[in-house]
Formats: structure tokens, sequence, C-alpha cells
């Protein structure tokens, strides 16, 4: 693989948005309390750290911990707001009580970002069936990313789910660039790298103090070293 592999790391604030670009972060998912698995930061946040680093944004579309829309209304209120503040790319993910996409949730979502790009973040994860969910949501505008660890668990118990999605590339439904986190470890990177899966998204990882530290430059450098130097390898 000849192409930089793309890092994203999360960022709560300006200290961790700073570091991870300092780091080599190509891109950052900002949310707040990450308790709830990550919620959307206030407008206040997402214009501090716009002003702070120059690398690519995705906020998170999500008021409320577990993957239900709740208040449809609000998440579109919400996105107006950011795009007024100049956000450009988002995350999101919704699913209907079955286990099944929130089609209609997420077109009204969608259709406030006025084709900007977004990630259908791990409610995929939780998905009755994911391969139908990736079919419903084809063709979607802006839908770009898929972030999935292949398993509610986790890397270690999605792998094979990864590979064998990353080898359905370029299928209907297919298309966007898996964007690999949730208990992801650097000793999966050769193995998803070899799969032809070029994204990885790292949190707590980013974070060896925990999630009450800001991110570290060098954690983060230490993931981009790996990444490039297995991407050549």
């Amino acid at each position: 693989m000849s192409e930089r592999a793309v890092l994203e790391v999360i960022a709560l604030g300006v200290e961790d948005a700073v570091a991870a670009q300092a780091g080599g972060a190509d891109r950052l998912e900002l949310v707040t309390d990450m308790a709830a698995d990550g919620l959307t930061p206030s407008v206040e946040t997402f214009a501090g750290i716009r002003a702070a680093v120059d690398i690519d944004l995705r906020v998170m579309l999500r008021l409320a911990d577990g993957f239900a829309v709740g208040d449809v209304r609000r998440v579109v209120r919400v996105a107006r707001e950011m795009r007024d503040a100049g956000a450009e790319e988002f995350v999101l993910g919704f699913l209907d009580a079955d286990g099944g996409v929130a089609l209609g949730a997420v077109e009204r979502v969608v259709g406030e970002l006025d084709g900007c790009r977004w990630t259908f973040h791990r409610a995929i994860d939780r998905a009755a069936d994911r391969d139908a969910l990736r079919k419903q949501l084809d063709g979607m505008p802006g839908l770009d990313t898929y972030l999935t660890a292949g398993s509610a668990v986790g890397v270690d118990d999605g792998l094979l789910t990864l590979v064998a999605e990353a080898a359905r590339s370029g299928e209907p439904g297919y298309e966007q660039r898996i964007l690999v986190g949730g208990g992801l470890r650097l000793d999966h990177v050769p193995r998803l790298l070899a799969a032809g899966i070029d994204g990885f998204h790292i949190g707590g990882a980013a974070r060896p103090g925990g999630w009450d530290r800001p991110v570290s430059v060098a954690a983060v450098a230490q993931w981009r070293a790996v990444l490039d130097e297995v991407s050549r390898s």
C-alpha cells in the first residue's frame, strides 16, 4: 500500500486537537462526554478547535447515549448550528428498536448537511444486519466512511468481519472507507493494512494516562510512525 493511511484521533478540546495534529493525525473526531461514548460538542468547542488546527475535523451528531435518534428535530437543529459555525464534516448513525438503520432519521439529518462528507459510526456494530444496513445507506449523499470494529465487542472479535468487508470494496454498499476503531491496537495494524484497510481511529490509545488526561503527542506519533512504516513495507 503506497498511499498514507488515515489516522483519526478523538479530540475533546483544543489541547487534544493541538497535540493530535502535532503527533501526525490526519483528522479529528470532535466529541464530548466519553462516559456516554461520545456526544455532540458545543459550537464554542468546535470553533475553538477549528481556530487552533488546520487538519480535517468531523463533528459528532449524537445527543444521548445509545443509538436511537431521540428528538430528530433537535439533532437537525444542532447540525444546522454546526454548519452555520463552519463545520464541514460530520459523524452520525442511528438505529431503530429492531437494530435496523433508522433510515428516515438519517435522511433528515443528512439533508441538513447539504452534501458534507460524513462517517456512519459504530452503530453499525450494533446493527442486526450489517450488510442490510450498508445497502440501505448506499448512495446516501456525503457518506464516505464507516467507523467500525467489526463487532460490538471490539476489533479482536471483529477482525475477520473487517477483513471480509474490505474484500468487498467496490460492491454496492461497500464503496466507503473502513475506519477501524474500538479496541484497536498497534498489533492489529499489519493485518488490517494487508487487507487493504487504510483508516484507523484512536481515542484511549492516544491517552496513555486515561480519559481524564489530554492526548499525548508521543502516543499519536507512535501510531503515525507504525502506520507509515507498515504501509511502506
